[in-house]
């Protein structure tokens, strides 16, 4: 495992509220956080047909571009009805001509249940993987997942993609009903977040 020796990272994402979230969790440790959304670059082709594939595609290609080691965060929801569905494709679900409409992304999977009868609670999980690779080419991965139910209709306002129909295990509101610290805490990002400050920040913990 390369432990981290930098003060800055650059976030292979143009995702604000993952920016928002990423910079939150390393400002403890000092680490100054810029998105490749910032710096102009465009985001790669995601090609990989699992989390951790397009993961690499994207921090490799923000380290290359950047010369700075690059985090990137591959995320989605896996539907156990739907055979693992949208789960690499959960932001391809929600694209339209005009930008991403998880509200629709959100219809089209419940309605795709419905349409199953899928038996209740219809089980889910959230899945995150960071990777973490340096200029040289080399890289570290990180995986988390949290598990929970998925209800209807959409509730809450806050987080942002799949969270307004999505209740975690052991709790009765959805993520986008929950304090975004509660939220954060608990989170498929926290958990693969505290594996990956547990490996290359580890000597830089306070």
């Amino acid at each position: 495992m390369r432990a981290f020796d930098g003060k800055k990272i650059v976030l292979a994402s143009h995702n604000k509220g993952k920016l928002i979230e990423i910079s939150a969790l390393l400002a403890p440790f000092g680490i100054e956080v810029v998105s490749a959304g910032d710096l102009g670059f465009d985001e790669p082709e995601e090609t990989e047909s699992t989390f951790a594939g397009n993961a690499r595609i994207k921090a490799h290609y923000a380290a290359q571009k950047s010369g700075l080691p690059a985090l990137s965060d591959d995320s989605g929801i896996m539907v156990d009805a739907l055979d693992g569905d949208p789960g690499v494709y959960t932001a391809d679900w929600a694209e339209t001509p005009n930008g991403r409409d998880y509200p629709m992304a959100m219809k089209k999977v419940w309605d795709l249940l419905e349409a199953k009868n899928a038996a209740e609670p219809r089980l889910a999980q959230f899945c995150c993987t960071l990777c973490l690779a340096w200029p040289d080419g080399h890289d570290e991965v990180f995986e988390g997942k949290v598990g929970g139910r998925l209800v209807w209709p959409m509730r809450g306002d806050l987080g942002f993609g799949f969270d307004p129909i999505f209740v975690p295990l052991g709790y009765d509101i959805t993520f986008a009903e929950m304090d975004v610290a509660k939220k954060q805490a608990m989170s498929h990002r926290a958990d693969a977040f505290a594996k990956f400050v547990n490996g290359p920040f580890k000597d830089l913990k306070k």
